[in-house]
């Protein structure tokens, strides 16, 4: 069967809660490649690619983009390192709701599940892991070694998607599950519907106030958030 509906989720405060391992690996990282971890204990990690971050981090220490980019493999490789030695150190767990969901997406068969996350590629499998899910249960993404910005991701895995499956997705069968401003707002750049959850910093007025289709407290409650998805008529809770 070929896939109908593309659902593309984010990794941290949505899928997981990573607590602050991410972070703690990037300093390290930072530090082993650029001589410098910046201004990194300052910058606001939610809704961001780690591209991203880098650059909020170094910049404002004078070190510019081109150097940051002609490092990022370098930089990739050592905060995936860092993050595979110390990432048992930290209580990462699923976020409500988030294996159930992930289960019953995976048994419909007509459904392909992604990723859109701002995690450098090597961190995915890793944190993914440590919560308990399959990184292959998720077939195709766009991460935060794609693009410095989040608008970015959705349009390359679409691209990925349907280069997968041989379909082309409609926008109103493309859905971003993500639990920042960030997250709802990069879904314009393919027209998807965005399911908003308020499991990471933001609260559900928060998320509300940006305008996503749907937005949810937990991803508890399977059943509302797979008629949201579907288009079967379930309120925004």
């Amino acid at each position: 069967m070929r896939p109908e509906w593309l659902v593309l989720f984010d990794i941290d405060g949505t899928l997981l809660n990573s607590a602050g391992c991410g972070r703690a690996a990037t300093r390290l990282a930072l530090q082993e490649v650029f001589g410098t971890v910046g201004v990194i204990d300052s910058v606001a990690f939610a809704g961001k690619t780690d591209w991203q971050l880098v650059i909020e981090a170094l910049e404002p220490v004078g070190i510019p983009r081109a150097h940051i980019e002609a490092q990022l493999d370098a930089y990739n490789a050592a905060v995936t390192r860092h993050l595979g030695a110390l990432i048992g150190s930290f209580p990462v767990r699923a976020c409500p709701g988030t294996h159930a969901l992930i289960a019953r997406l995976k048994a419909r068969g007509d459904t392909l599940i992604g990723l859109v996350t701002g995690n450098m590629t090597g961190l995915v499998p890793i944190k993914l892991r440590h919560a308990g899910f399959d990184p292959a249960d998720f077939r195709v993404g766009a991460f935060g070694s794609d693009g410095w910005e989040r608008p970015m991701l959705p349009p390359l895995a679409l691209a990925r998607a349907e280069a997968l499956a041989g379909v082309t997705f409609a926008p109103q069968r493309v859905v971003i599950v993500g639990d920042t401003p960030g997250d709802v707002a990069c879904a314009q750049s393919i027209r998807a519907r965005t399911l908003a959850v308020a499991t990471g910093p933001f609260t559900v007025e928060q998320l509300r106030a940006c305008g996503p289709t749907y937005v949810f407290e937990t991803l508890a409650d399977t059943e509302a958030v797979l008629g949201a998805i579907y288009l079967d008529g379930a309120a925004a809770r």
